[in-house]
């Protein structure tokens, strides 16, 4: 079925995390392998495996040394192989994370365009001359704090990197570079996948002139992408990022994959434009199939008319696009933490979002309920969390080991594991809430199924979005069959409604 993804469900896995074999603490492919029939068992359509390939892991894989490499902390390509197959008879789609807007400065390209200014891969980074007074040549800013420009007395000039400066930017409109990553991609699709998730699909391409961005006025802040503390905010990212170039390589990208099939989820990081540019990627065929934004991963409650509001501005900015709406990923507090939710709560919140148009990303432990682990500053190993603690405490929390059963290190490991596995989250494991038929497990299990329960939740049309009070109601309709929803988002009756009700009716 070639439009699988439309309405499908994602089920994220970040392997350091997930289920080690090995003893030494960290999560692996063989582990992976191992679990897949508990997440075939949640009903989900796809997984998405965040970075595995060879890296110094300063960013935890998503600065890559070799696109084309297993880091041996996960395992070996046959691992891999095992594990695609294990997949596919399950009948999961699998999807694997390409981070194609910079490398490790570890990685053989870049090795090489810093040597010099006139080698093969001089120009494959966006290198620049220092300003006349020696400072960098713009005032971009980097996502983990400082500069985005690096000083490198080799060629004596300043490298861009919008994360850490051990992850330099790839030039992209240097043609060759898009060859050579197009080139990646059919490697693996040659292995087996059916996909990929591009991270910071937005920040491709940079303004070839280098101008600087404006400033950002405080009203028009938002902590989305970046902590309210880092100074990122302060800027209006017109020219670092979301570059109009993008949308000529993204048609390039996918024409490559079209003809073996493959789908396509972005992760679209802009404060600003965030629905303009999912209409761009997503609404306009031959780009990509979906993308998500952050406005549910963002700290912002989630209400009945926080959601309207987003679906109206979807429908003015965004009418043709596909999202691919999350709560909790890796890079964000665990909503249930972050919007502080009872059980109850989370149940009603994960049927809302099986009921809203498009395709949908759960991570793991989400089904579980898992809150934020809080960690002591010397477990942290992010360093983002590290630069900005204690205002910001980076990502760590929601990077805490699956907790399997009930045992020592909640069934994950055998030796220590690489963050602390919170006691508070053994109670919640899956064998526990496997062995109990009212869990949240069960509840996520059963929410997934009413998308092959209601073929329209998959596909259909969403109209009538409104809120009265903490209820929210909305209609999904095809040519076969509709249904009216209606959800009660609070801790108190209303419209007829139970505390944390959610009600479908078929018309």
């Amino acid at each position: 079925m070639n439009d699988w993804w439309r309405g499908a469900v994602i089920y994220q896995i970040y392997p350091r995390s997930f289920q080690d074999t090995t003893g030494d603490g960290i999560g692996d492919l063989a582990g992976i392998t191992q679990r897949l029939p508990h997440v075939a068992s949640l009903g989900v359509d796809a997984i998405w495996i965040s970075p595995f390939f060879t890296s110094p892991m300063k960013d935890y894989g998503y600065d890559v040394s070799d696109y084309r490499g297993i880091d041996p902390l996960f395992g070996t390509m046959e691992d891999f192989d095992r594990l695609i197959g294990r997949a596919h008879e399950l009948g999961l789609k699998v999807l694997i994370d390409l981070v194609m807007s910079h490398t490790s400065d570890q990685h053989e390209w870049f090795r090489e365009s810093r040597a010099s200014r006139d080698n093969a891969r001089a120009d494959w980074y966006v290198w620049a001359d220092p300003k006349p007074d020696g400072t960098p040549p713009t005032n971009w800013l980097s996502i983990f704090g400082g500069p985005a420009w690096q000083w490198d007395a080799r060629r004596e000039q300043y490298y861009l990197h919008n994360f850490l400066t051990s992850q330099p930017d790839l030039n992209f409109h240097n043609r060759e570079v898009q060859d050579a990553l197009l080139d990646m991609a059919g490697f693996w699709l040659d292995r087996g996948v059916d996909g990929f998730r591009l991270d910071t699909i937005n920040f491709y391409f940079h303004d070839a002139r280098l101008r600087d961005n404006p400033p950002l006025p405080p009203e028009r802040r938002k902590a989305d992408t970046a902590p309210a503390v880092n100074p990122y905010n302060h800027q209006s990212h017109r020219y670092d990022k979301s570059q109009p170039e993008n949308l000529a390589f993204l048609e390039r990208f996918a024409a490559a994959l079209k003809p073996r099939g493959a789908v396509v989820v972005g992760e679209i990081g802009d404060s600003e434009r965030g629905l303009e540019l999912l209409e761009e990627y997503t609404g306009v065929p031959g780009r990509v199939q979906m993308s998500y934004v952050f406005d549910f991963l963002s700290g912002d409650d989630l209400s009945a008319d926080r959601i309207v509001q987003v679906f109206a501005d979807m429908q003015a900015v965004a009418p043709n696009s596909w999202p691919c709406w999350a709560m909790s990923n890796h890079d964000v507090v665990r909503h249930v933490s972050r919007w502080n939710l009872s059980d109850e709560a989370a149940r009603a919140y994960a049927t809302v979002l099986i009921c809203m148009r498009g395709s949908v990303c759960l991570y793991q432990g989400e089904e579980l309920g898992l809150p934020e682990a809080d960690l002591q500053f010397e477990d942290l190993r992010d360093p983002y969390g590290i630069e900005f603690w204690p205002e910001f405490k980076g990502r760590d929390g929601c990077r805490t080991p699956m907790v399997w059963d009930g045992s020592e290190n909640g069934g994950f490991s055998t030796g220590k594991p690489w963050l602390p596995v919170p006691e508070a989250h053994l109670p919640r494991s899956v064998a526990a809430q496997d062995a109990e038929a009212q869990s949240l497990l069960h509840h996520y299990r059963r929410a997934i199924g009413l998308r092959r329960d209601y073929p329209t939740l998959r596909s259909g049309s969403m109209t009538g979005i409104g809120a009265e009070g903490a209820v929210l109601s909305f209609r999904r309709a095809d040519d076969r069959q509709s249904l009216s929803i209606r959800a009660n988002l609070s801790d108190s009756a209303a419209g007829g409604l139970a505390p944390w009700q959610v009600q479908i009716i078929e018309d």
